[in-house]
């Protein structure tokens, strides 16, 4: 199976997570989008793949797939002898209720931090905007307050297992330093997000970011 990814970026690299917590080997196709000429023929395959031109893209011999959570529940049911995706319905609705959640608010926050402390430094394409930053702040204490809340006193998400949603919220935490996340206060969120990360499936997905 060929993965086409972006190293830094949490949407692929939640992908590799769970392949690597399942022990599934991927094959890994770094897309470069700020040099197109270098990585012209992944950009190609990319492209020909999924119509939307972004990353990640799973190929499986014929069968070509797209968006980080539907890779992540395939791959989990590859190897269907694990916990990712609970057997108990209320559970799985649980798991689905915080993936939804991260796609409409979690992870657009984070990204609102990432794109103007990192992606504009990296592009140099301007300054942080300190009105985006403030909004960010607003969205990120109301949004890290319901998640600090909810992990008091459990160390996963849902049940007492890890699951795709642990992975898919915990992925937006992996530039928090860099891209100035203000998680001060939210010792919960930095207990949990700690252990999902520290985790030697996160670790072997963290270390294909190039140096």
């Amino acid at each position: 199976m060929k993965l086409y990814v972006f190293p830094p970026s949490p949407n692929s690299l939640r992908c590799q997570a769970v392949a690597n917590q399942l022990d599934i080997e991927l094959e890994l196709i770094p897309i470069d989008f700020g040099n197109p000429a270098q990585t012209e023929a992944g950009f190609k395959e990319l492209y020909a793949a999924n119509p939307n031109h972004k990353i990640p893209t799973l190929v499986d011999g014929d069968y070509v797939l797209w968006e980080s959570g539907a890779i992540m529940l395939y791959l989990s049911r590859i190897q269907p002898d694990n916990d990712l995706v609970p057997d108990n319905l209320q559970d799985r609705a649980r798991m689905a209720q915080w993936s939804y959640w991260s796609a409409s608010h979690w992870g657009v926050t984070c990204t609102l931090f990432i794109f103007e402390n990192v992606v504009k430094k990296i592009m140099n394409i301007g300054e942080p905007d300190p009105a985006q930053l403030a909004k960010g702040e607003e969205e990120f204490n109301r949004f890290g307050t319901v998640l600090n809340d909810h992990l008091t006193g459990r160390d996963t998400l849902v049940g007492n297992s890890v699951t795709l949603a642990d992975h898919t919220v915990a992925s937006w935490l992996i530039h928090a330093e860099m891209a100035g996340l203000p998680l001060d206060g939210f010792t919960e969120v930095k207990r949990w997000s700690g252990g999902i990360l520290g985790s030697a499936a996160w670790q072997k997905a963290l270390a294909t970011i190039p140096g």
